[in-house]
């Protein structure tokens, strides 16, 4: 089993659709994906679980099985041990399972971010760092799945940090702007640190409840989305800072990850851009209100908008020329997932690495 990392420290760079998007394609390639929502914003869980989401969190039968509760025992000093949670399984996918959110998972930064930094942590935080793996360890065993991906908010928390560091790979999905090209620069020395505390530290934890694993988090690659397309391909504006991004990729973050040891053993002429997105436009709302990917509509749901009763005119049904468009955008999206699956299978395949 392989945990992976969906991480820019950048918001709005479509973290939660990249982690959705692959994950779903994931088993589409014969693989069972588990999907933790580690995003206090819980979008992941929502996109997820769609009218439900609300009563996921009031339903006694399934309010405790989240994140935060699941290491609850762990941040509490409850005298009891961290146990698998209930996921749940998509509606359309037997072979994705949800890990859910909780607003409230900051609450935990403080405690985790002691335990980091303390030089003598207390016995009582001992037990902290390694608490949100083995929730994950013991969940995915309990399912049985292939890979763990993880959705994590835009920020430098003390639970990013640890997410990071009981990771196998770390793919940084970004937009082709100005900012993304600066987060990747700043990327290249906030991440080394946080590999370096892991080397320097993980003994310490040894033996804690909850030891840390013995792994270190390696680049996968970086997406690059949401841009327009112009005669078949990214207009101009967005192409440049497409390259941008390559070039401080290869230049500025790639040799600080070498020199601490977070990469894959590849050919030395791989390319580390696993995939160029463009935006979903019209097929984005039709995704959410299904609660599928993009490449997962069916013709029928591209075309009707399902908030109308089929047999009422509705003006935000797609027809025509128009439908056939976006059947095409849908197909070319999936082939370009279907690419971006089975390299990233090839980077990290699924190994036991617990």
């Amino acid at each position: 089993m392989k945990k992976i990392i969906f991480f820019n420290h950048k918001g709005g760079v479509s973290k939660t659709t990249s982690t959705f998007h692959l994950a779903w394609m994931f088993t589409e390639l014969n693989k069972k994906v588990m999907i933790v929502d580690a995003d206090p914003q819980c979008n992941l869980t929502a996109l997820f679980l769609g009218d439900n989401f609300d009563s996921y969190y009031i339903d006694d039968s399934t309010k405790l099985d989240n994140i935060m509760d699941g290491v609850k025992v762990a941040f509490a000093g409850k005298p009891k041990t961290i146990e698998a949670i209930k996921c749940q399984t998509h509606a359309a996918n037997n072979n994705l399972f949800l890990l859910a959110g909780h607003m409230n998972l900051s609450e935990y930064d403080t405690q985790l971010n002691f335990a980091q930094t303390a030089s003598n942590a207390l016995s009582s935080l001992q037990s902290l760092p390694g608490a949100f793996n083995d929730l994950i360890k013991k969940t995915a065993e309990k399912y049985d799945v292939d890979y763990v991906f993880i959705d994590l908010n835009p920020g430098l928390s003390a639970i990013n940090q640890n997410l990071f560091m009981i990771s196998d790979g770390f793919i940084i999905p970004t937009n082709p702007d100005i900012f993304s090209i600066m987060a990747v620069r700043n990327l290249s020395t906030i991440l080394p640190r946080w590999v370096k505390w892991l080397d320097e530290n993980r003994d310490n934890f040894a033996e804690s409840a909850y030891p840390l694993p013995i792994t270190t988090p390696k680049f996968v690659g970086e997406i690059i989305q949401r841009f327009n397309i112009r005669k078949g391909k990214a207009a101009a504006p967005y192409q440049n800072n497409m390259n941008e991004i390559k070039e401080t990729v290869t230049n500025t973050l790639l040799p600080e990850l070498r020199r601490n040891s977070m990469t894959f053993n590849l050919n030395g002429d791989h390319d580390y851009c696993l995939g160029e997105i463009p935006d979903f436009a019209g097929l984005s709302p039709r995704s959410q209100l299904y609660n599928v990917p993009v490449f997962a509509l069916t013709d029928l749901q591209i075309q009707k908008d399902p908030r109308v009763a089929s047999d009422d005119y509705n003006p935000n049904d797609y027809v025509g020329n128009v439908l056939e468009a976006y059947k095409r955008q849908r197909d070319n999206i999936k082939n370009l997932f279907i690419d971006m699956a089975k390299k990233i299978i090839y980077i990290i395949p699924n190994e036991h690495s617990l």
